[in-house]
């Protein structure tokens, strides 16, 4: 059972961020510090899913992505690998009642083509089966690279320039972002990440420009809805000035006048 602080009055259901990001770390230290195998660490972490996927739904978020298999990740030993691809392909069999009766639709982003077959067919199906839903988008980032990404909507563009599909001169952000793995999600706007340490792994580099960062101690086989809660807290304290000063943001004035860098 979730913690009884999740929903708790203190958090402004009002003001839920519309896409949360989360890099799950630290699955095979928790393993480890409790003598364990690594493996019973990404078991644990499945259960950890479960909770922030039940309770992102609850609170009203619309897109909640997972940071569930990188790019760097296939360096990992094959017996590892192949666990975890399997407790994906598990996950989504035991899960899909629950997420079609919640009316979530799943989506997969990253270099898809390098999964195993079996994970290839998992994925196609479960996106198939929820892509007329209508509630949260629930997006897994696998065999995903944000620098891998970006190489790749540049090789598309160059193509379309050399087909002339696509002046050069006329590129700029909103043009490059239709070249991405998802350009119809939003931008993150709050990113987690756990397991103590305080970077972005090469996770959604373009998208998280003005994403509020969040990091906590927890590993990720710790973190459940009452710690959603709590990063989502700590998230709605916080200015987004996104460029902007803080008397222009509290004012409700749009910068025109000459707008300086977030940081006063």
């Amino acid at each position: 059972m979730d913690d009884p602080r999740v929903n708790a009055p203190r958090m402004n259901t009002a003001a839920i961020p519309n896409h949360v990001a989360i890099i799950m770390d630290g699955n095979g230290r928790w393993a480890q510090s409790r003598g364990l195998d690594r493996n019973r660490g990404h078991r644990e972490g499945v259960e950890s899913v479960r909770a922030v996927v039940r309770e992102a739904h609850n609170l009203g978020i619309n897109v909640l992505t997972l940071y569930a298999f990188s790019m760097e990740n296939w360096n990992r030993p094959k017996l590892e690998v192949n666990s975890l691809m399997g407790l994906f392909e598990e996950y989504i069999d035991v899960e899909l009642p629950q997420i079609m009766e919640k009316k979530i639709r799943v989506r997969a982003i990253g270099r898809l083509d390098r999964l195993p077959r079996a994970t290839r067919v998992v994925v196609k199906h479960v996106m198939k089966k929820t892509a007329n839903n209508g509630g949260m988008e629930l997006v897994f980032a696998l065999s995903y690279g944000a620098r891998q990404e970006i190489v790749d909507a540049a090789k598309q563009l160059m193509r379309d320039a050399e087909a002339g599909k696509l002046d050069p001169e006329r590129l700029d952000e909103k043009t490059f972002s239709a070249y991405l793995y998802a350009p119809d999600v939003p931008d993150p706007d709050l990113m987690i990440r756990t397991g103590g340490d305080s970077r972005v792994s090469n996770f959604l580099l373009w998208q998280i420009a003005y994403a509020e960062i969040y990091t906590t101690d927890h590993m990720w086989p710790d973190f459940r809805g009452a710690q959603l809660v709590d990063a989502i807290t700590d998230y709605q304290g916080r200015e987004r000035r996104f460029g902007l000063t803080s008397a222009q943001v509290q004012g409700g004035t749009d910068g025109a006048d000459g707008a300086t860098s977030e940081s006063e």
